[in-house]
């Protein structure tokens, strides 16, 4: 079964920055989508940065264009989702997830929103960025 884990999120002051990372364990598949989501109190989870294993330019939601770095490390059997995070905010407070899906990454139209839906999860990281 495919695995997930997140680690890396913690509290930091406005400006600060924190690398979140994603584990990926017992996938069979040697392409596919990996995204970061997160999801505020009381808010919807939104996408935040996706990349896929084919090489294509990564994607990133407009709020953190310039401060958000998506990178991955791809081995056979395990794989690595990396955040890189700049210049925090306060809304950037949320709890972070990785998710990766075998079909390939699909976006509207000039690439304005991530559409695709993702078959595995993790559990899941808390950011807080205080004012």
């Amino acid at each position: 079964a495919v695995h997930l884990v997140e680690s890396g999120g913690g509290s930091v002051e406005t400006g600060g920055s924190l690398t979140l990372s994603c584990a990926v364990s017992g996938k069979t598949f040697n392409t596919y989508c990996m995204a970061w989501f997160r999801q505020a109190p009381g808010k919807e989870r939104e996408a935040v940065a996706s990349v896929y294993t084919n090489g294509e330019k990564p994607w990133y939601t407009d709020s953190v264009k310039g401060r958000f770095t998506i990178s991955e490390d791809n081995f056979k059997d395990t794989s690595t989702l990396n955040l890189q995070m700049n210049r925090l905010q306060p809304e950037d407070t949320a709890m972070y997830y990785c998710a990766v899906d075998t079909l390939s990454c699909t976006y509207s139209s000039a690439r304005r929103r991530l559409l695709s839906t993702f078959a595995y999860w993790g559990q899941g990281t808390r950011v807080t960025v205080s004012s």
